[in-house]
C-alpha cells in the first residue's frame, strides 16, 4: 500500500514535470490523476477555525472530523518518523554486511543479518499502516470545505448582501407576463411532448425560444471574448472522480431518485452538472510558469441536473430543469491575483446582463450557500415580473486552491535564467463563474420583453438590440428589437 502511494507521488512529480501547458505529448498523458495534495499540516495547526468555518457552511461533516484530521495528520507524522529511521538504519546494516563480507568477519555478518531481518519486519508492520493512516486521512480531509473569505455574510440564502442594483426600472409584478403563458400564447416552448418522450422539468425550445438559444450563446461568447476569454466546446459525460475533486458534493443520498448527477451505466461516469467540471479536468495534472498565468477559457456545454428541486415556482416552465445550455467563464491564476480575477470576470458578467437591459441585483452570498468549493460567490439575479420575483441567472465563484489541490493544477516561477527552474511549485487558483444559463435567461427576457396592446393582449416581444447581428430571421413578425 505504501509503494502504492510512493508510486502515485511520483507519478505526480513525473507529470508535472512532462505535462507543462506547451507539452504535444497531454494524449500520453495517464488517464487517473494521482491523489490530491491537500494541506493536513494547515488543517491541523487551524482547528477551532475549521471547526466553525464547518459549521457555519452546514457542511456534511462529523462534528469532531477536524479533530480527528489532526490526530490521524499526528499518526502520519509518527509512523512516516517512524518508517523513514528504520529504512535508515536498513542502509546502515546493508553497508555493514558488505563491510563485514569484504573483510570476511563471519560473527559481524550473522548479527548485521539478524539485525537486517529484525528491521525488515518491522517496515513490513509500518508500510501497510502508513498507508491505513494516508487512507484515512484522506478521506477525512476531502470532506472540509474550503475556507471562507472574512466578507462573506454568515447564514442561510437570505442573509445574502446586495451590493448594487443595475439597469432598467422593475416592472410590476404581473401574471401575464409569466413565461409559461407567453410560450403557449406564440408556440416557444413544448413542454407536454417533452413530458411524452423524457419527462417531467424537460422541453423542447420551438421558433423564436430556439432561435434565442442560439443568440444568447453567441452574444455571451462575444462578450467573453472580447474580455479575453477562449472559446471551448466541452464534453458533457465526466469521469465521476474529476466531479468529486471540482467539489461538486450533492448533499442528497447519490443512490436516491433525488440523486443531483445523472450517472451513466458506467459507475465512472456522470453527466456534467456545469460544464465548470470538464473545464477544470482539462487543467488537470498541469504545471505551468508563473508568467503563462492567467488562463482564462469560456465553455459552451449542456448542463444535467438530476434533483427534483422545489416545489411550486422553481420547478414552473423552465426555471428549473434537468438540461439547459450553459456559457461558463473559467480561470486559472495565481495564487495573489485570484480575488482581482473575481472582480474582472464580474464585470464580464455585468457587461453581458447590461446589453440585455433588464433589471439585476449582485449579491454577496453567505456561508450556507458556498457548497464544498467556494471561497467567495457572487450571484447575480434578473427581475422576473411574471414569477413576481428576482431569479438566479449567474453565479461566480473563487475556489481559491480547493480544486487545485485536488486535480493538481501548479505554477512555478519563471527562471531568470535559462537553467532549469529549481524553486518550490505552488498550486494555482481556479474560479468558476456563468456567462449565460439560457433558459432563465429567456425566461428573464419574454418575461420583461412582453409588449401588450391597448386592449392588454400580449402581441409581440420586445429583444435588446445586442442580440439582433446573431438572430435569424423568420416569417413570424412576434419579435420588435428595443
Amino acid at each position: 500500500m505504501a509503494s502504492v502511494a510512493r508510486a502515485a507521488r511520483r507519478s505526480f512529480l513525473h507529470a508535472g514535470r512532462r505535462f507543462t501547458s506547451t507539452d504535444a505529448g497531454v494524449a500520453s498523458r495517464q488517464r487517473a490523476l494521482p491523489p490530491p495534495r491537500l494541506d493536513y499540516r494547515g488543517v491541523s495547526e487551524n482547528i477551532v477555525y475549521k471547526s466553525t468555518n464547518a459549521i457555519n457552511r452546514k457542511a456534511p461533516i462529523a462534528r469532531d472530523a477536524i479533530q480527528a484530521v489532526a490526530r490521524a495528520y499526528t499518526e502520519l507524522k509518527t509512523i512516516s518518523g517512524s518508517l523513514n529511521a528504520q529504512r535508515n538504519a536498513r542502509s546502515a546494516v546493508g553497508e555493514r554486511i558488505r563491510r563485514s563480507a569484504v573483510a570476511n568477519d563471519v560473527k559481524e555478518k550473522e548479527l548485521a543479518m539478524a539485525e537486517a531481518l529484525k528491521i525488515k519486519e518491522e517496515i513490513a508492520r509500518l508500510e501497510p499502516a502508513l498507508a491505513a493512516v494516508e487512507e484515512s486521512l484522506l478521506s477525512l480531509a476531502l470532506a472540509i470545505p474550503n475556507d471562507t473569505h472574512p466578507s462573506s455574510p454568515l447564514g442561510p440564502e437570505s442573509a445574502a448582501v446586495t451590493l448594487s442594483t443595475h439597469g432598467p426600472e422593475l416592472l410590476a409584478a404581473d401574471s401575464r407576463r409569466d413565461h409559461v403563458t407567453i410560450a403557449k400564447k406564440f408556440g416557444l416552448v413544448d413542454f407536454e411532448g417533452a413530458a411524452t418522450v423524457t419527462g417531467s422539468s424537460w422541453y423542447y425550445l420551438l421558433n423564436e425560444a430556439a432561435l434565442l438559444e442560439m443568440a444568447l450563446t453567441n452574444y455571451a461568447l462575444h462578450i467573453a471574448a472580447k474580455h479575453g476569454f477562449s472559446p471551448v466546446t466541452t464534453p458533457d459525460v465526466v469521469r465521476s472522480d474529476i466531479a468529486s475533486r471540482c467539489g461538486f458534493q450533492p448533499r442528497d443520498d447519490p443512490d436516491s431518485p433525488a440523486s443531483q448527477v445523472y450517472h451513466l451505466q458506467s459507475k465512472d461516469l456522470v453527466l456534467a452538472a456545469t460544464s465548470e467540471i470538464p473545464l477544470a479536468g482539462m487543467f488537470a495534472s498541469k504545471l505551468y510558469l508563473d508568467t503563462a498565468l492567467p488562463l482564462k477559457v469560456v465553455g459552451i456545454g449542456r448542463a444535467f441536473r438530476a434533483e427534483a428541486g422545489a416545489r411550486g415556482s422553481d420547478t414552473r416552465g423552465l426555471y428549473r430543469v434537468h438540461q439547459f445550455t450553459k456559457v461558463e467563464l473559467f480561470a486559472v491564476t495565481k495564487a495573489e491575483e485570484s480575488e482581482r480575477m473575481m472582480e474582472e470576470m464580474k464585470a464580464v458578467q455585468m457587461s453581458i446582463m447590461n446589453g440585455l437591459r433588464v433589471p439585476y441585483r449582485i449579491l454577496d452570498m453567505p456561508s450556507e450557500e458556498l457548497g464544498a468549493s467556494a471561497y467567495r460567490k457572487y450571484d447575480i439575479e434578473a427581475w422576473m415580473p411574471g414569477r413576481g420575483a428576482w431569479g438566479e441567472v449567474c453565479s461566480l465563484s473563487n475556489c481559491t486552491d480547493y480544486q487545485s489541490r485536488r486535480l493538481h493544477i501548479r505554477y512555478q516561477v519563471n527562471p531568470t535564467t535559462g537553467t532549469t527552474p529549481t524553486k518550490p511549485t505552488t498550486f494555482a487558483h481556479t474560479l468558476n463563474g456563468t456567462a449565460a444559463a439560457i433558459p432563465r435567461l429567456i425566461i428573464t427576457l419574454l418575461e420583461n420583453g412582453a409588449t401588450f396592446d391597448e386592449q392588454g393582449e400580449l402581441v409581440s416581444i420586445a429583444l435588446p438590440e445586442v442580440l439582433k447581428p446573431f438572430w435569424i430571421e423568420t416569417d413570424r413578425t412576434i419579435i420588435t428589437w428595443r
